[in-house]
């Protein structure tokens, strides 16, 4: 009998063996990988190019500068002297210069910053046996481990420059409320089709936050712990993966339950649970290289889930609010990333846990909101409640307007009726509700985040349901004033961007959709 073959090292793929077809698929996932790993590429070429062609522009403009310069210089020295004395103070020039492009730099507006040298950029990575076999799984419509495959490749350590402290933005008060409930017809807004990213997460998203300086970036961070920072794309026509955070905190391996920006844009912080001595805040530093992410070593909260974290708008302090039924004002004592203390505003005007937290933008009132129907807005200054009102349902969120002061929204549990309009100067007085009727459940989940757009009239929100659902405030109905099909699963959030025309939204689909409006 004539001895079998030794099988090469390098396999061809034939139809006729038995495990042609797991090589195929094998070798169109490792295909799609490589693919998508030239896509980004690309892009990290393009973005070098559109900065080396502004920095030639700002190079040349500083050199045609200083040359006007130093020929006016020239010429005043030729008319006060008769004659054109060519020896200058040998370092008048070099100050002169050093001065300039100081003031240039300080005086540009900081955007992501991408260091030059020795840049870190993805290596394409073999895949091995057991990646292979995931992602035949994958590919077959198997489930997803929850842990983040070992294969990923490293993306690209991004910076963004710290801006110098200065006054926090004072928005100009618009008032809205005359308007609420104001016309019979809603405002309709047209959006294209949406367009759809990969989130690059493993497992359901939880929160998307927008940066407050730079809007050409955003993040979402999901259950599998980590945080991804994302720039936009051809004015919000696509959106790439900047960098991954892992940021799961270190005892009970937990993921960030809410998370948000520092006014400056550099760090985001976030908050998890002070059940089994974990730490409760974490600082993730886009400038650090070395450690990205680190946990403040304060725990004031005493037991539960932190279900909320929020800079408030009249300084660089933020608050948060637990299962504990407490709320924490916590504020920077040196500027470090660890220093920052917290002090206990209130644990008994709660009897239940507090779902969200908000700071009004005319006073420094703390609104809170718990599960216990209660609404409390707790003045800072005189240390006492100065608003108190209480509703049928649980409250899951409270969020101030952005344009007019005196009004917030909260969101509630109650079916058709999850939005609820207050009038800050009226008390116990509810100015508007509205919602909706979910189709695929009955439960009015705290993941599902509304948000206000920045002119403050439309009101976004996800739903159990693949919906965005829009509310202009100006519609005297309670129903939405339309409604857009976003998603394949639910849509935990939809936000607003401050100046593209754009609504950005996350589902447990594990996709970013885009929706760009047309008017």
């Amino acid at each position: 009998m004539t001895p079998a073959l030794k099988r090469p090292k390098v396999e061809t793929i034939d139809d006729d063996e038995e495990e042609g077809g797991e090589r195929e698929l094998a070798l169109v996932a490792l295909i799609e990988h490589r693919t998508k790993e030239v896509e980004h590429l690309k892009k990290r070429v393009s973005y070098y190019q559109s900065q080396l062609e502004e920095a030639v522009k700002r190079l040349g403009h500083s050199e045609s500068q200083l040359a006007r310069l130093r020929s006016q210089d020239k010429k005043t020295v030729s008319n006060g002297n008769g004659n054109v004395n060519m020896e200058q103070n040998p370092g008048s020039s070099n100050v002169d210069e050093a001065s300039h492009s100081h003031n240039q730099r300080t005086s540009s507006r900081p955007q992501l910053v991408i260091p030059a040298a020795n840049p870190k950029i993805s290596q394409p990575v073999a895949l091995s046996e057991n990646s292979l076999k995931a992602s035949i799984g994958a590919a077959r419509g198997a489930p997803t481990s929850r842990q983040l495959p070992s294969a990923k490749p490293e993306l690209e350590v991004v910076e963004v420059r710290q801006r110098p402290k200065a006054k926090l933005e004072q928005k100009e008060h618009k008032d809205l409320v005359p308007l609420i409930r104001s016309s019979s017809t809603p405002h309709m807004i047209n959006f294209q089709p949406g367009y759809h990213i990969n989130s690059q997460h493993k497992r359901k998203l939880r929160s998307l936050v927008l940066n407050p300086v730079n809007d050409q970036l955003f993040v979402t961070s999901a259950l599998d712990g980590m945080v991804n920072l994302w720039q936009m794309q051809a004015r919000g026509s696509n959106a790439s993966l900047l960098s991954t955070m892992d940021a799961v905190s270190p005892k009970q391996r937990r993921w960030p339950e809410d998370i948000t920006w520092h006014p400056q844009g550099d760090s985001l912080f976030c908050v998890y649970t002070a059940d089994g001595g974990d730490s409760q805040i974490s600082v993730l530093n886009l400038n650090s290289r070395q450690k990205r992410v680190s946990f403040l070593e304060e725990k004031p909260h005493i037991r539960g889930i932190i279900n909320s974290i929020i800079f408030v708008p009249w300084e660089e302090c933020f608050a948060t609010g637990g299962s504990d039924h407490a709320v924490i004002f916590w504020t920077d004592k040196d500027g470090q990333d660890n220093s920052w203390k917290p002090k206990t505003l209130h644990r008994n005007l709660h009897s239940s846990a507090v779902m969200g937290v908000a700071g009004m933008y005319q006073k420094q009132v703390l609104l809170s909101a718990g599960s216990d129907k209660r609404i409390i807005g707790f003045d800072l200054l005189s240390g006492r409640a100065d608003y108190r009102h209480q509703i049928e349902t649980k409250c899951m969120s409270v969020l101030p307007n952005p344009s007019d002061f005196n009004l917030f929204m909260v969101q509630t549990a109650a079916p058709e009726k999850q939005l609820r309009l207050f009038d800050f100067r009226l008390r116990q007085t509810e100015i508007h509700a509205f919602g909706w009727k979910q189709e695929s459940s009955d439960s009015q989940s705290a993941l599902i985040n509304p948000a206000w757009s920045p002119d403050g009239l439309y009101i976004s929100s996800g739903s159990a349901d693949p919906m965005i659902h829009i509310f202009d405030i100006r519609f005297n109905a309670s129903k939405p004033s339309q409604s857009v099909k976003a998603h394949q699963k639910r849509v935990f959030k939809a936000a607003w961007h401050q100046s593209m025309p754009l609504l950005i939204s996350i589902s447990s689909d594990l996709q970013i959709g885009l929706h760009k409006r047309v008017n």
